[in-house]
Formats: structure tokens, C-alpha cells, sequence
């Protein structure tokens, strides 16, 4: 199957039940929710004669550069984008309130409405279940393209393709190369562009190796789509896609302007694309991230820190029959190294993997190099000082073997902070939208680590909802997409409320 883009509709809107603002009774209280509401009338509410009804989006084949069938690069192969076209007309928005229904502002002082309206929600959760087969598609055919991290050329074809995507829901493109593949830095204007911008991170590549789709295809069943990458993290770029071509639809812009760097390699730890994301950290409001959520669909509000170390041994080689005692057994020192550190990482606030040992060349030769790459994890900044310290001081236990500690790549612990108004926001507007959503702290690392450690506004997991990230039950829910996309597309047009006490925006 070629990828599909995922673009707005090209039916206009039909005079289906009107959306139309209400006046308040006169009270200044509002609660969150009621705020939130207020904030997505005032974005999507539609004249009494035109709002929202469902339309499948058309499709236009054109040939796509580097667009890869399974197990190949490729180049040429058939795609079929899904152009803008005229967006759906909407109504401007509604009208001051008259001066006896006192107006609810958000931080920016932007007006809004002065009560909530029942029924709003349609106008996003409508077209969200319109495109929500469209996204499910661009999902499935996004995992056909193997991506594994390393694989510049696989990786390169995916960024190809999703540039494409993405640029046809109105993104300027810029491609980032990066020595293991190509990052992707896009930016969506918004209708205040002096506002500071929102930032959005995900990554394309995945921990499946080249010929994984052989024995294991994207198959769809039960209400799941499976297959290699689809939760970590091709669902959340397509759920992305989609809520961006929601806005369109409706001829809307993201109220501010919102920066997306796709990485190339946040699955061995962003050793380059860190640089993107730090880049544009400087002046963001707050920071969302596209990894999966929970599996019972909650936000992830805070991480543990990351580290991989490599762990090198250097012995003697030697005829392991007629020399052994002149040779000094690198892959023995390895061994009981790793005895050694694993004792390291019982400290509190301390998790070890060993997640791929290597050494030796034959049976009958004294092992001369081995290696090993270890995964740590670390839930407070004290623990990671601590841990990493002390694998920096590992001595050999042998005479004549050499041992080298090399931090790969390295993440800070996110701590969970007491009050988080960017998750009170997200929680707002799910609840306008009919959802209920809340978030909690999560054992992985990713991209999100450096914003939240830094104490930004930061929430992770607006991915697809599903389950199985790095694991062959890997999955998403199909029935959440629709959810996701107008919850991401509510979060974008919405203007943010007061994040931190000295912010900008």
C-alpha cells in the first residue's frame, strides 16, 4: 500500500444543527472547563447555517521521492497525497459581549465567551472521526516504511514522506542532516505570531530492524492496528497530520506558531537531534511530546532520567590451548565487571539493563576486546550523578586488562512537579470535548526529559493510545484516534493560559 497524506476535506460544510454563542447570566465565576469551552468557541463556532459535516477526504496519486516498500529504500514509488484544497468555510467569531455579560480572558487578554455551549465540541469531534480513518491509514502505511535508527537511507525515505505530509497541511519544511539520518524541523504559522511559540517533539525512527515487516505486517484486528513502530511512534506523527488537517478543514491556523522537530534518533538517546530540540527550546511556551501515552490513555507528566554507557574491555589475545596463561581474558574482565556494576545499580533510584554484550572471536583464542551497552535509568538528578561517577572510576580486576566507561547519550531526570498548569489545561479542554483525561509520571525516557528537567512547561504522550512500545504486541487503539486528533487540534488553537509566573505567553 502507498502512504496516504492526511488532508482536509474538500466538501463544503452542510447547514447541519447550528453552533451559536449564548450570553451568560450575569456571574464572573467560571470554572476550568467552562474557560476551556469558551476558548474553543471562541476558535470553531460556526454561523447557524454552516457547521460541520462529515466528508472522506479525496485522494490525488502523485509519485513520491524515496517513499520505501518494505525491506528497501527505494526511490519513485507511487504516493498518494491528500492536497489542501479550499477549507471548509467558518464563521468569524463571535461578537463582544454586550456590557452587561461581564467577558472571561485568558493571559493573553484575548475575549472569549461568556458561558460555555452545550453541543461545541462537534465542530472538532465531527471532523476528528471524519479524519480518523484517513490517520489510521497514514498510520499503517508510515510503519511499512522501516525506519530503524542508524539507517540513514531508510530513515531519510520516512523523513521524505512526512515532510510531504505534513507540508501539505500548511508546514514550511526544513530537512536537518544529522550523520545516522536526516531530522525535520517544521513550522506552522499562528494567527499571533508574536506569542512565543509552542514546541512539539517526536522522532521517526524505531528500535525494529530492517526485515521485521516479513514475519510480523501491519495487520489491523479487534479494534488494534499492529505492527512495528505504529505506538512508538508513527501513530502520534499521523495523529499529528491529522489534527493540523482538522484545523484546515475548518480554516483555521494554531493560535500561536508551533515548531515540530522530528528526530532521527531519539531511539539510541538523541545523541544529535538533542541539538535541534535544545535549539528551539529558547523562547518556547511549552513543550508536548508525541510519544505514546499511558496505556489507559493518561499524559506522562514527568520522566526518569536516561543514560546508555558503553562498557570496553581490552585483554591479551592468546592460544587458549598451548598459551592461556599468557593471555588476559577480556570477555572473563567483562564478566565480572558487569557483577560489579549491576551492585552499582541496586542504589536507590537506580535501574540497570545490559542490553547487548559482545566479545571474543573463537573458542580457542583468549578473548582480546568485549563489550557491553548498558541502559540506565535514573529517577532523580542525585542518582545519576551518583551512578555515573562511580562507573567513571572502574578499574580492572585483572592484571594487564584495560576498562573504559563512554557515556553514548544521556538524558536528565524530569521530576513530577506539585502543580502543573499546562496538564490543568489539557485536562480543560478534554473535558469540553466530552473526554476525561488526566496524567501521570512515566518510567521511560525520551525528548521530553531536557525541557522538563529545565522546569518548562512540559507534557509528553499525545501519541496514539495503545500499548507495547519495543515489543512485539506493539499496538494502537483505533478507536482513540478520532479522541486524540480533536484533543491535539483543541490544545493548538486554544491560546495557553498563564504557565509560569514570568512567561511570555
Amino acid at each position: 500500500m502507498s502512504p496516504q497524506a492526511v488532508r482536509p476535506s474538500t466538501e463544503p460544510a452542510g447547514p447541519t444543527a447550528a453552533v451559536a454563542p449564548t450570553t451568560g447570566t450575569g456571574t464572573t465565576g467560571t470554572t476550568p472547563a467552562d474557560a476551556a469551552t469558551a476558548a474553543v468557541t471562541t476558535v470553531v463556532a460556526a454561523a447557524a447555517t454552516a457547521t460541520v459535516t462529515p466528508a472522506e477526504p479525496t485522494r490525488t496519486a502523485v509519485a513520491a521521492p524515496g517513499a520505501a516498500t518494505p525491506g528497501t529504500t527505494g526511490t519513485g514509488t507511487a504516493r498518494t497525497v491528500l492536497a489542501p484544497a479550499t477549507p471548509t468555510p467558518v464563521a468569524a467569531p463571535p461578537t463582544a459581549a454586550a456590557p452587561h455579560t461581564p467577558a472571561v480572558t485568558d493571559s493573553e487578554g484575548q475575549p472569549g465567551p461568556t458561558a460555555a455551549l452545550p453541543g461545541l465540541p462537534q465542530a472538532l469531534t465531527t471532523r476528528a472521526r471524519t479524519l480518523a480513518g484517513a490517520v489510521r491509514k497514514r498510520c499503517a502505511d508510515l510503519a511499512r516504511i522501516e525506519s530503524p535508527s542508524g539507517d540513514a537511507p531508510r530513515l531519510d525515505a520516512l523523513a521524505e514522506e512526512l515532510a510531504a505530509g505534513f507540508r501539505a497541511t500548511g508546514a514550511t519544511v526544513q530537512r536537518e542532516p544529522g550523520p545516522a539520518g536526516d531530522h525535520l524541523v517544521l513550522q506552522w504559522d499562528g494567527r499571533d505570531e508574536s506569542l512565543p511559540h509552542l514546541l512539539v517533539v517526536g522522532h521517526h525512527d524505531t528500535v525494529w530492524p530492517v526485515g521485521t515487516l516479513t514475519d510480523w505486517p501491519v495487520t489491523e484486528s479487534d479494534g488494534a492496528l499492529s505492527g512495528p513502530g505504529v505506538v512508538d511512534m508513527k501513530g502520534g506523527l499521523a495523529v499529528l497530520e491529522g489534527a493540523f488537517a482538522l484545523l484546515a478543514d475548518l480554516g483555521q491556523r494554531p493560535h500561536r506558531t508551533v515548531r515540530l522537530v522530528v528526530v532521527s534518533d531519539e531511539e539510541v538517546g538523541s545523541p544529535d537531534g538533542r541539538r535541534l530540540v535544545e535549539r528551539q527550546l529558547r523562547g518556547a511556551a511549552a513543550v508536548l511530546g508525541l510519544e505514546p501515552p499511558h496505556p489507559d490513555g493518561r499524559l506522562k507528566t514527568a520522566r526518569r532520567g536516561s543514560t546508555r554507557v558503553r562498557l570496553t574491555v581490552t585483554g591479551r589475545e592468546a592460544h587458549a590451548g598451548n598459551d592461556a596463561a599468557d593471555g588476559v581474558s577480556a570477555v572473563d574482565e567483562l564478566v565480572d565487571q558487569l557483577v560489579a556494576v549491576r551492585g552499582l545499580a541496586s542504589l536507590p533510584g537506580t535501574e540497570l539493563n545490559a542490553g547487548r554484550i559482545s566479545g571474543g572471536s573463537r573458542a580457542n583464542v583468549i578473548a582480546g576486546r568485549a563489550e557491553a551497552e548498558l541502559g540506565l535509568r535514573f529517577s532523580t538528578t542525585e542518582a545519576q550523578r551518583r551512578t555515573l561517577d562511580n562507573l567513571a572510576r572502574l578499574t580492572a580486576l585483572r592484571p594487564g586488562a584495560r576498562v573504559r566507561t563512554e557515556v553514548l547519550s544521556s538524558r536528565p531526570a524530569w521530576p513530577e512537579r506539585s502543580a502543573n498548569p499546562l496538564l490543568r489545561h489539557v485536562r480543560s479542554l478534554a473535558a469540553a470535548l466530552g473526554q476525561q483525561l488526566d496524567g501521570g509520571p512515566a518510567g521511560g525516557a525520551g525528548d521530553t526529559n531536557l525541557p522538563g528537567s529545565r522546569g518548562l512547561p512540559t507534557l509528553d504522550g499525545f501519541g496514539a493510545v495503545g500499548a507495547g512500545a519495543h515489543a512485539r504486541h506493539e499496538h494502537i487503539r483505533i478507536d482513540q484516534l478520532a479522541p486524540r486528533i480533536a484533543l491535539l487540534a483543541a490544545l493548538l488553537a486554544v491560546p495557553l493560559p498563564r504557565l509560569r509566573d514570568r512567561s511570555e505567553g
